[in-house]
């Protein structure tokens, strides 16, 4: 083999060595915060069961995903500048999983509905940044992403963790009427409308993304069933009739301080 010919392949060996390595990092560092996650999801199902626990643990979620936010640290320093699309698939389901358990862990807590900001900030991650140009004597916002505040929240991995969350609200929905709680199912179903009248807003095309919307309407469907049930057999109060309070809405509060509360 000729000398030049051997060069250029040793090259590539060593691009596809290191590229191996990282890979196999980023596996590692991802294993440890999908473990968090699925300790984060265990703990959260006590809610199908005791309503008394409940407040213990959303504690013990937030607990772990302090972990979590470790996890995304060490990612973001191993990650090489303006790469991040390039290996994003090897964290991007677990991203949203996580995203689905802080949003119901806020929701059980606050009883509205997590943004994109606030979701990114307990993970200590960044979202975007806004800077004002001038082309022309006009001004424009040019949208970026600041690879130095480390990983930011793709809105995709943000709308599909919220829409996890619709389904297993509507799961609540029913093992709260068995725990015999009659008014949380009209909560969460005013909450869900919220939310379906929300992603009706957005252009969506035919993708994974729209595909896991369009199960929103069985979601929707399957808690307004459970409130139709409790209607006719008289188990709405009179209060709860004329409007659900508290954990209604679907709308951030002025503050999001509120939500990173521990």
């Amino acid at each position: 083999m000729q000398n030049n010919v051997k060069n250029i392949f040793d090259s590539f060996n060593d691009y596809l060595v290191k590229e191996q390595e990282l890979r196999t990092e980023i596996r590692d560092i991802v294993r440890d915060i999908d473990q968090a996650a699925k300790e984060a999801a265990i703990v959260l199902q006590i809610i199908h069961s005791s309503m008394a626990d409940v407040p213990a643990a959303c504690a013990k979620a937030r607990t772990i995903f302090a972990t979590c936010r470790e996890g995304y640290g060490k990612l973001a320093a191993l990650i090489p500048a303006g790469q991040y699309y390039r290996y994003h698939d090897h964290w991007h389901y677990m991203t949203q999983r996580i995203v689905f358990l802080i949003a119901l862990t806020i929701y059980l807590e606050k009883g509205f509905l997590v943004n994109r900001e606030t979701a990114a900030e307990i993970l200590g991650l960044a979202t975007y940044l806004q800077k004002l140009i001038c082309v022309f004597d006009t001004l424009y916002f040019l949208v970026t992403i600041d690879q130095k505040q480390g990983f930011h929240l793709d809105i995709e991995d943000y709308l599909v963790g919220i829409l996890q969350l619709a389904s297993e609200l509507s799961r609540y929905a029913v093992n709260s009427v068995i725990l015999g709680d009659y008014e949380r199912p009209l909560m969460i179903s005013k909450f869900v409308a919220d939310l379906n009248s929300g992603f009706r807003l957005l252009n969506l095309k035919n993708d994974s993304l729209r595909k896991r919307f369009d199960a929103l309407k069985y979601d929707v469907k399957k808690i307004e069933e459970i409130v139709y049930d409790i209607s006719i057999r008289g188990l709405r109060t009179e209060a709860a009739a004329v409007a659900p309070t508290a954990a209604s809405s679907a709308t951030e509060p002025s503050s999001v301080e509120e939500a990173k509360q521990t």
